[in-house]
This record gives structure tokens, C-alpha cells and sequence, in this order.
């Protein structure tokens, strides 16, 4: 006999289907999520028994100190009033519907419930959560549609003020969209009715509890060795560095891959909205922007941050995304003596990359020509990387472009590294890829003497062969291995 059966044997009632036949595809999708799941009513009674023997013990552990003990005897507690409170009930439950019930509510009430399976799970790079019978996940590049789906709207809605109440935001229809993060620093976006029409949505952008390394993109064929050993010497030498790709192009983890290359000895100073860049170094200060409180005030902004940094005295400055007015600081920064300075924006190439600067720049209010707000950012822009997001899903830098000067009115641009189609993908049995490896362009950048006076050195030989995909001689152990290369001492 089927648990649906079982219980309806025992006078829980399984909810019944809709009758008007002309109801909406929300009302019948929602009926239908809900019949689905026979543990409905049998979890939302065991959750509350569970709530009121441990609840006094769960609020202590969040301002307990041994935080990591402490979460190991919530856990055995949560796990032991579950399994009391289902015995209690006698509801006939076979081992596995056992084990999975006592999973669910005991995830419901120390984690995210439904979406906590995919938070644990390592292969998972995003969750969607459209609604609360709608999840998506993210794998390999590729979106899929789960089975989890939440009770009702309340208990999604409980699941995203637990989230953002865990950093001291907010959530409700005063505010009704926060950006947060989890603990282990994945990027959380919310949003609730009323501007949520179909119910509220989650978005959760996970991170990598160990960041990925340039090895590890080489590894994955995002970039070729020779490019990924120009790159680290780039920052080395304290070029500054912009990110430019869409959403969800891998902006952030291509931002923390070469901030590992920056010297252990200097002060970087991290800006951003919600705190992502997972640098290694001793010497680092992370700042966060803040939303403005209820009464509307107490906002600080990226630009405001900014702003302080320059009297920090930082070597680098690191800021996770020029999106509005920071932009100008940015470029200010850059120009006055914080060379090595990173960023990211959000442009599909690098000439797309500075017009999206100019109209950042123009955004702050700035009553300058055009001409000047390109000299600066001619100036201050040594170096734009490219990173794509390509239809199979994989992440690739595109270009690796020098900015060069002013030529009349415009910037000039020319690549060092390009992917270009792969014409010969089918021919070789790689059918699957899309762009062929990145290619020295054979052009010898012009920042070369400013790499020479921060101790980098690289050889104009350098710029003669094209690597082709695995670097010179053909190998990926040839990154970084070429001493004459590395920064003097």
C-alpha cells in the first residue's frame, strides 16, 4: 500500500482538486504540487512538535561561540525530535520515506528546506527558485527543472527572510528585493509580492568552497597556458584591469583567479555590494555597500566606499562591479596612483566594455565632453579581458585587449590574445567547441616599460609564436614555469 493510501486510511486528508475547471494554471499547477506530496500536513505537524522541543536550543546556537559544535548537537537534537515526533504519531512509514521525512523538516528547520540538497551539492552552480512550486538549477552551464518545490508561498517566504535576517537586512512590502549572501558566500537575490506578481522568487549564485585557480582554468579550457602566464604578470606588474562579460559569464570568478596573482606584501582594499572576491592574501580589508534602513536613510553606496578607500592608503583596490557613479572614482583612482586596480562591468567586447564606461561615467553627472571622459579612460584602463558565456553553457575569455591611446575621438584597441571560430573543430572530432583555444595575435603591447618599472619583465620573443592550445612546447605544465618571466625580487 502506497503512503498516499496509508494515510488517507488514517483520515488525513490529501488535499482535494480544484473544481472549477476554468481556474488559472497557477491555481492547478499549486493543486497539483500540493497532491503530489502526500507528507504535507504530516510534516507541517511534526515541524511544529520539533520547533517548540528545540526551538529555545536553536536560538541559542546562533549566538553560541563554538559555532561549529553547536551546529553538530542542534543537529543530533533536531534529528532525535523528528524521529520521536514521527514514532509519536504513528503514522506506518516505510524506512526510506522515514529517512527522507526526518531529512526534509530536519533541512526546514536548520537550513534552506527544499534547496538545501542543492547548496550541499558541489556540482550545483545556481538555484532558481521562480516560485514556490518552481525550482531550476544550474549544472555544467545547462538549466534544469527539479522536483523540490516549497509548501506555499509563506514557507518560501519564511526560507528568504531566514537568509537576509542572517546578515541584518530586511525583507517585506516596505523593501521588497535585498541582495544578500549565504555564510560560505554565495550571492543571494530576493524578491517578494507585490513586485514579484506570480509569488516570490529566489536566486542563489553559489561559490566554490575552494576558489578555482588559473590552473583549474586552464584545466577546464577557458584560457591557454601562454595567455594565463601573460595574465599573471599583468597583474603582477600592476596593470590596471578590467573584467567586462554578461551575466553570469564568470566575471567574479575570473576577478578572483587573477586577484591571486597580486603580491602578498600589498594592501588590497576589496569594494562591493555583496562581498564575493575570495582573496588569499594576509593583507586584504573587504568593505560592503549598505541599502538604507526603514526610514529611508544610513544608505552607504559603492561610490561612498570608494571614495573612503583612497584615504586607506591601498595599493590595489579591488572593486566586484562598476554598475553606476563609482565609476568615476574608479577611473580617478586609477589615473592618481593605485595602479594594479581591478574591476568588472558588464559588456559583450571590449570596445562595447568602454562605451558602457563612458556611460557610466556619464550617469554621476559629470560635466565634462566626451572627449575628456575618454582620455581618462583611455588613461586609466590598460588592460580589458573578455570572458563569454557560449550556448553549450562553458565559460571562455574571448580577448585579451590592450587599450592604447587617443586617435581623434576614439580609443584605440588591439588584442593580444583572441578565440576565434573553430573551423576546425569538426574536422579534428571536437565537435562540441564552439571557439578554438585563445591565439597570440603576434602584436607586442605598448605597456611593456610600465610592466619593466613594477619589476616584470617580459621579452618581446614572447609575443613571436603562437601557442596554439597547450602553451609553448605544447604543454599545460609550462604554465608559469619560465622563470626569466616573473616579477624581480
Amino acid at each position: 500500500m502506497s503512503l498516499h493510501r496509508r494515510l488517507q486510511s488514517l483520515n488525513v486528508e490529501a488535499p482535494a482538486p480544484s473544481s472549477n475547471s476554468t481556474s488559472s494554471s497557477q491555481s492547478s499547477s499549486e493543486t497539483r504540487d500540493e497532491a503530489h506530496d502526500p507528507f504535507v500536513e504530516l510534516k507541517t505537524k511534526i515541524h511544529k512538535l520539533v520547533i517548540q522541543s528545540v526551538g529555545p536550543a536553536l536560538f541559542r546556537s546562533e549566538r553560541a561561540e563554538g559555532a561549529a559544535t553547536s551546529r553538530q548537537e542542534l543537529e543530533h537534537a533536531v534529528h532525535d525530535a523528528v524521529n520521536q515526533s514521527i514514532e509519536d504519531d504513528a503514522t506506518p512509514l516505510t524506512r526510506q520515506e522515514r529517512n527522507q521525512l526526518i531529512q526534509e523538516i530536519t533541512d526546514d528547520i536548520l537550513g534552506y528546506g527544499p534547496i538545501d540538497p542543492f547548496l550541499r551539492d558541489d556540482s550545483v552552480s545556481e538555484v532558481m527558485v521562480n516560485n514556490h512550486y518552481t525550482v531550476y538549477i544550474e549544472k555544467k552551464g545547462k538549466l534544469t527543472l527539479t522536483n523540490a518545490r516549497f509548501v506555499d508561498e509563506q514557507h518560501l517566504e519564511r526560507i528568504i527572510d531566514k537568509i537576509v535576517s542572517q546578515i541584518g537586512r530586511r525583507i517585506d512590502e516596505s523593501s521588497p528585493m535585498v541582495d544578500a549572501r549565504l555564510p560560505d558566500g554565495s550571492r543571494v537575490n530576493a524578491i517578494i509580492p507585490p513586485l514579484a506578481v506570480r509569488g516570490s522568487a529566489l536566486t542563489i549564485r553559489k561559490f566554490k568552497k575552494d576558489p578555482l585557480k588559473m590552473e583549474d582554468l586552464i584545466k577546464f579550457g577557458t584560457l591557454s597556458p601562454k595567455s594565463a602566464q601573460f595574465l599573471e604578470l599583468c597583474v603582477k606588474g600592476a596593470l590596471n584591469v578590467v573584467i567586462s562579460g554578461g551575466t553570469g559569464s564568470g566575471k567574479t570568478t575570473t576577478l578572483n583567479v587573477l586577484s591571486a596573482a597580486i603580491p602578498a606584501e600589498e594592501r588590497i582594499i576589496t569594494v562591493e555590494d555583496a562581498a564575493e572576491v575570495q582573496l588569499k592574501q594576509e593583507h586584504v580589508i573587504t568593505l560592503e555597500s549598505r541599502p538604507a534602513n526603514i526610514e529611508g536613510k544610513g544608505q552607504v553606496s559603492i561610490r561612498d566606499l570608494v571614495r573612503n578607500t583612497l584615504r586607506m592608503r591601498p595599493d590595489r583596490i579591488v572593486v566586484g562591479e562598476c554598475r553606476g557613479a563609482e565609476t568615476v572614482d574608479m577611473l580617478q583612482a586609477m589615473n592618481t596612483g593605485h595602479d594594479g586596480s581591478m574591476t568588472t562591468i558588464h559588456a559583450n567586447n571590449p570596445r562595447e566594455a568602454l562605451s558602457r564606461v563612458e556611460t557610466l561615467v556619464l550617469t554621476a553627472g559629470v560635466d565634462l565632453p566626451l572627449r575628456a571622459i575618454r582620455e581618462q579612460a583611455a588613461g586609466a584602463i590598460d588592460l580589458i579581458v573578455q570572458v563569454s558565456r557560449l550556448v553549450d553553457g562553458s565559460r571562455r575569455i574571448t580577448h585579451i585587449t590592450e587599450v592604447g591611446k587617443m586617435e581623434g575621438e576614439t580609443i584605440t584597441l588591439q588584442d593580444i590574445f583572441i578565440a576565434k571560430p573553430d573551423e576546425d573543430g569538426a574536422a579534428s572530432g571536437q565537435t562540441s567547441r564552439l571557439l578554438g583555444p585563445l591565439t597570440m595575435t603576434g602584436i607586442k603591447p605598448g605597456f611593456l616599460d610600465k610592466l619593466a618599472q613594477n619589476g616584470v619583465t617580459i621579452p618581446v620573443s614572447f609575443f613571436a609564436g603562437d601557442d596554439g592550445a597547450g602553451g609553448p612546447g605544447g604543454s599545460q605544465g609550462t604554465f608559469g614555469s619560465n622563470s626569466s618571466f616573473r616579477r624581480s625580487a
